[in-house]
């Protein structure tokens, strides 16, 4: 078959160099376009755009899809099949109506459940069991088309979302794999998705990482694996930023509570400070940080930030 391949983050770099790998027949890769870099020196490359630069592929970045020029350049290269996987723009009917075989998606969470642009983080921060990969066909709409295959992947007690993005990578190599067989065989068989069942998560924004103690303490946790390794999680410790990056729920004794009541210590409060540990309180229960970064300086155990700043009971983290 002749394909057309759309995608433009890291896990879509996996899919294409799989896709490589095996012998596909990738005659185009599209991607976003470049973005500058750092303070305005040089642009930057999607992973999409660098796995096609390396494996010599042809390669578009129109600014919206919806332009004359791009659709004339696929009708050009009469694609049998567009295969998708977080390209980043919504395709219009005219695009999905151009290949022979349509238009097939890669999506990072077992459909309905998730739609939209990250479901990844989600799976982590709402303590899902499980997550996987779904193959569907695409429509008009967000990520509702008729469903061909799913790959299911069992979420560990400590998954972060980097760890679950290399996992879900990996299984959309499978699953898409299988549904490449089943078209190539006109075997498919389209699952309509049931819509009352479907949820939708939106784009992860970097000021969602700053951390609000109030929550419970295994909300918060959540949110530190989820967002590990981008946005990171933070909140303010004398003026800089301090990234949580490892942490755990504990229990907040009714001593300790106490204590924290007569010296008016609220959520965000340091109350416990071990030899390699130091326990927040929050809504409900007690944040245990094993892992930090203060501004400036690297990523640490908390036993090595220990020795070099001196962290008070009582200290408020805002």
């Amino acid at each position: 078959m002749r394909i057309v391949y759309m995608g433009t983050p890291q896990i879509a770099a996996v899919i294409l160099k799989d896709m490589v790998e095996a012998g596909d027949g990738i005659v185009a890769v599209v991607t976003q376009p470049d973005k500058p870099k750092g303070r305005g020196y040089g642009m930057a490359f999607s992973p999409v755009k660098q796995t096609a630069l390396e494996y010599g592929l042809e390669i578009y970045q129109p600014e919206k899809v919806k332009d004359e020029e791009f659709l004339a350049e696929m009708e050009r290269l009469a694609p049998d099949l567009v295969v998708v996987a977080a390209f980043g723009q919504i395709l219009p009917k005219y695009f999905l109506d151009i290949p022979k075989y349509g238009c097939i998606n890669v999506h990072a969470s077992l459909l309905p459940k998730y739609r939209g642009a990250a479901p990844i983080q989600y799976a982590v921060l709402d303590g899902e069991p499980i997550s996987g990969v779904t193959i569907q066909y695409m429509a008009e709409g967000i990520d509702t088309g008729d469903m061909i295959t799913k790959e299911v992947v069992p979420l560990a007690p400590d998954e972060t979302g980097g760890s679950l993005h290399d996992k879900l990578a990996a299984a959309g190599c499978a699953a898409l794999r299988r549904a490449l067989l089943q078209i190539e065989a006109g075997t498919v068989v389209r699952t309509p998705q049931e819509g009352e069942q479907a949820s939708y998560v939106g784009m992860i924004k970097k000021e969602m990482g700053r951390l609000d103690f109030s929550q419970p303490a295994i909300q918060i946790e959540r949110r530190v694996r989820a967002f590990d390794p981008w946005p990171g999680t933070y909140t303010g410790l004398a003026g800089k930023n301090l990234k949580f990056w490892r942490c755990g729920v504990t229990g907040i004794s009714s001593k300790e509570l106490q204590r924290a009541k007569e010296n008016a210590w609220g959520h965000g409060s340091v109350i416990r400070v071990d030899r390699d540990s130091f326990t927040v309180l929050t809504g409900d229960g007690g944040l245990l940080v094993w892992e930090v970064q203060l501004e400036g300086k690297r990523r640490m155990t908390t036993e090595e930030f220990l020795r070099g700043y001196t962290l008070l009971e009582g200290t408020f983290l805002k």
